[in-house]
């Protein structure tokens, strides 16, 4: 089979990068991650980058494994699992030159991603600019674009408003109140309620508790002993306590723009082809 063949590099191991994976993944493409040594994901029982910290993470079925380097990345391949290498400045293109690659960091900026590493590139989100940075680019704002595969130009430029849940957005994100080592007991899926001390931050002065802004869920929590700055985000609350189960499941955001990459890359083989 042809696709056995046709390597994806995927820049980034979050929890909207993951659903693309995943989906590349099922769809039989062979998929390596590329992350940095200390992912900040909160929506951490989702995010493949969790396999940085234990050695293997696994979200709907797709199995993640931190490897050293290529060799050992293609017996994870083999083996029909997802080789995770700690590579931020993608050195790894020095060994392999991939089918394609996927800029999926989502830093609203572009860190070092150009079309001169694959035959095939595409960004999500704002930073990149489609047919200069990278052939395509994955629109990854809410809302009536969502998706949308653009061909020149680039994507909407970062809102900074998280999507609204049950009549909720900037609220139901957690910010640090100061820089610091972040720490709590809690665990993502636990129930809170507004004012709930969920944790501190440890810092030179002392420690700083962190606060629930509303009843609900935790749907994302940042790892324990994580070092933050101020401002920087460590929590997510879901006011809908009748969805447990979804914080163990890719959302519908990350399925969508999966969805558009795996198109983009069918019709960037197609013009292949032509």
């Amino acid at each position: 089979m042809e696709r056995e063949n046709q390597l994806i590099i995927v820049r980034g191991g979050g929890d909207i990068a993951t659903g693309t994976i995943h989906k590349l993944h099922r769809c039989g493409y062979p998929v390596l991650v590329l992350e940095t040594a200390a992912p900040s994901a909160i929506r951490r029982q989702v995010a493949l980058s969790e396999a940085v910290y234990d050695g293997v993470s696994e979200v709907e079925g797709a199995e993640c494994v931190r490897v050293s380097g290529w060799k050992e990345a293609r017996k994870i391949l083999s083996g029909g699992r997802i080789p995770l290498l700690v590579d931020p400045e993608c050195k790894i293109l020095e060994e392999v030159t991939p089918w394609a690659l996927v800029d999926a960091i989502l830093a609203k900026k572009n860190l070092g991603t150009s079309r001169d590493m694959a035959p095939k590139t595409i960004g999500l989100g704002p930073g990149f600019e489609a047919g200069k940075d990278v052939d395509l680019v994955i629109e990854t704002n809410r809302g009536h674009n969502l998706g949308r595969i653009i061909g020149k130009g680039c994507a909407q430029p970062d809102t900074g408003v998280p999507g609204v849940i049950a009549g909720y957005g900037k609220e139901r994100v957690i910010h640090s109140p100061a820089m610091g080592i972040f720490r709590s007991g809690m665990r993502i899926g636990d129930r809170v309620r507004k004012g709930e001390p969920i944790g501190i931050v440890v810092t030179g002065q002392g420690e700083v508790e962190v606060f629930a802004t509303l009843d609900g869920i935790l749907r994302g929590l940042i790892r324990n002993g994580y070092p933050v700055t101020k401002g920087f985000k460590i929590a997510d609350i879901d006011p809908r306590e009748s969805e447990y189960e979804n914080c163990f499941t890719i959302s519908d955001k990350a399925r969508c723009i999966a969805g558009s990459v795996l198109e983009a890359l069918l019709y960037l083989e197609m013009k292949e082809g032509l």
